[in-house]
């Protein structure tokens, strides 16, 4: 593009001093007609072209205003002097016209790499404001920890050791009915109750107090440990008649894992398939191994996971169920965590049924315990 503007304008510069030369000289209408023309080429290839191309046609229009000033020459000094003057302004002109182009180039280039850092900077700043956001985030959450775990530590023994006397008190209520008494079912409201209110507490505790450091659960096999799952899920499947497949592929049985905790883990999420599940229902795991660690893909063929709590699916209390503590899931992503894992919903679309995802890293870290309180 360039190359063609530049040949453009040198056969513009050419063209003018083609009319100087075949323009008769008592034609002086024409002359200075052609003689101003002669600034536009200069003035457009200064600015296109900066101080080199404003220097480079004023040359070249000064030579192609050469055979204008040969039919001068030999008339009138005064003329002949005027004509030469043109030469002066062309020059003049093609320099300063180029030396403000150059200097409003740099100024762009300038203006280009202030913007260049100003991007940077910006995105720069960006990180680390959804940085600080996490980190915000992060302390929000710890605090929300401790507040817990004071709040469980302090309560504990104040609802638990009345819920064990009460528990007591209606196992011997119950002993003065028989299974045929319309009675007998006031006291066992009152011992199942007792065992749900005992249950969420436990939960609780668990949630806001991690193990202590040192507390090391052994490592096994992803395979044996899947063997064991299934064999506690099986008689409760049953009664429901639900099936549970485990699918191991890409040697992930060999991977090793916290039993304990892993375990407890895929049993919160399969007693929560269960309870969206209808009869005939199906839960899958399904581990699978990458370059770098296990995925592990909980997943069943229900309703799906409820609009009304699908984003705050994991926060602590968060439950549509009727007798839930809500804190299955919290719990549950918390242990993952504590092994630098991820547990979330998986990623793509699903038409129906719910699908939970846990990747853990391939190589082996002690669980980090960093909330709570002791």
């Amino acid at each position: 593009m360039r190359k063609s503007l530049f040949l453009i304008i040198v056969l513009a510069v050419l063209s003018i001093g083609v009319l100087h030369a075949l323009t008769p000289g008592h034609e002086h209408f024409f002359h200075d007609t052609y003689r101003r023309l002669g600034y536009f080429p200069i003035a457009i290839g200064a600015l296109l072209f900066g101080l080199r191309g404003g220097i480079f046609f004023s040359i070249l229009t000064c030579l192609a205003f050469i055979p204008h000033l040969l039919i001068y020459k030999h008339g009138i000094r005064a003329g002949y002097i005027s004509e030469l003057t043109e030469i002066v302004l062309y020059l003049s002109a093609g320099a300063v016209i180029g030396m403000i182009a150059e200097k409003e180039k740099r100024l762009r280039e300038g203006y280009r790499i202030l913007s260049e850092k100003l991007e940077k900077s910006y995105d720069k700043l960006r990180r680390e404001t959804s940085l600080l956001i996490d980190v915000e985030e992060q302390l929000r959450s710890t605090q929300k920890f401790a507040a817990l775990g004071k709040l469980a530590a302090s309560l504990a023994h104040e609802i638990k050791n009345p819920l064990a006397s009460i528990r007591g008190a209606t196992e011997i209520i119950l002993e003065d009915y028989s299974t045929d008494n319309p009675r007998r079912k006031f006291p066992e409201i009152i011992m199942k109750e007792t065992l749900r209110l005992d249950k969420t507490v436990d939960e609780a505790l668990r949630f806001a107090r991690p193990p202590k450091l040192g507390e090391k659960s052994p490592f096994k096999p992803l395979a044996q440990v899947m063997e064991h799952i299934k064999l506690l899920n099986e008689t409760r499947l049953s009664k429901k008649n639900i099936r549970c497949d485990v699918l191991l592929e890409s040697g992930a049985g060999d991977f090793p894992v916290d039993a304990d905790k892993l375990t407890q883990v895929i049993i919160n999420l399969v007693l929560n398939a269960e309870d969206a599940l209808e009869k005939g229902g199906m839960v899958r795991i399904r581990a699978d191994r990458d370059g770098h660690g296990l995925i592990v893909f909980v997943e069943d063929d229900g309703p799906g996971i409820h609009p009304e709590i699908k984003g705050r699916l994991f926060e602590p209390f968060s439950t549509v169920k009727t007798e839930g503590s809500g804190l299955g899931l919290a719990i549950s992503r918390k242990i993952v965590e504590s092994y630098r894992g991820t547990l979330d919903l998986c990623d793509e679309p699903r038409e129906k049924g719910a699908c939970f995802k846990i990747v853990l890293p391939e190589k082996r870290f002690e669980p980090e315990y960093s909330m709570g309180v002791e």
